[in-house]
């Protein structure tokens, strides 16, 4: 099961989707972010923001991937080896990364489904229909949750950037380079 890559590291797979990714939620959030820089019905602010719906779903389509190959290609141990309980808040923090990289992309296409009945294709006539009927309430209270769940996956991938500096830097465990 285990091939491409040496015991020591993450699978070449593994490796390249982790970074994909994650430059994907770096560009998702710099595209909502930069969203109030436009005038409320514009043109740009109405780009921007569907560019954001879509690198949001570009995230959702790679995650199931993502976990296919983290099933398929053991993790490689950490040298020297952790503590059980530090083990478990990493294992935790994990959980909830792969946890935002589904719900986040999935409130976002529900509420947008939810607000206008359909995911239009940029630069066609196509459209995905949603399965749900309109329901502006609904979507509003989905909209504030993902709202919420974005600030809240914020901290938990600012905990992960923190835990690899320390790992790397203060503990001087390979848990960084395993993904390099």
């Amino acid at each position: 099961m285990h091939t491409g890559s040496s015991p020591s590291r993450y699978a070449r797979s593994a490796r390249r989707l982790h970074w994909l990714m994650a430059l994907l939620v770096i560009l998702a959030y710099g595209l909502i972010l930069s969203r109030g820089q436009f005038e409320r019905g514009s043109l740009e602010r109405q780009w921007v923001v569907l560019s954001h719906f879509w690198v949001g779903l570009l995230v959702l389509a790679l995650v199931l991937p993502r976990l296919w190959v983290r099933h398929r290609h053991p993790v490689p141990p950490i040298t020297p080896p952790l503590a059980r309980s530090l083990e478990a808040v990493g294992r935790l923090t994990h959980y909830a990364l792969y946890g935002f990289l589904l719900a986040q992309p999935l409130l976002g296409l529900f509420t947008v489904w939810l607000t206008i009945g359909a995911v239009k294709i940029p630069s066609s006539t196509w459209a995905l229909p949603s399965p749900f009927p309109v329901d502006p309430e609904l979507a509003k209270s989905l909209k504030g949750v993902h709202i919420w769940l974005g600030t809240a996956f914020y901290w938990v991938i600012g905990l992960h950037l923190l835990a690899a500096l320390w790992h790397h830097l203060i503990r001087r465990d390979d848990t960084l380079k395993r993904m390099l």
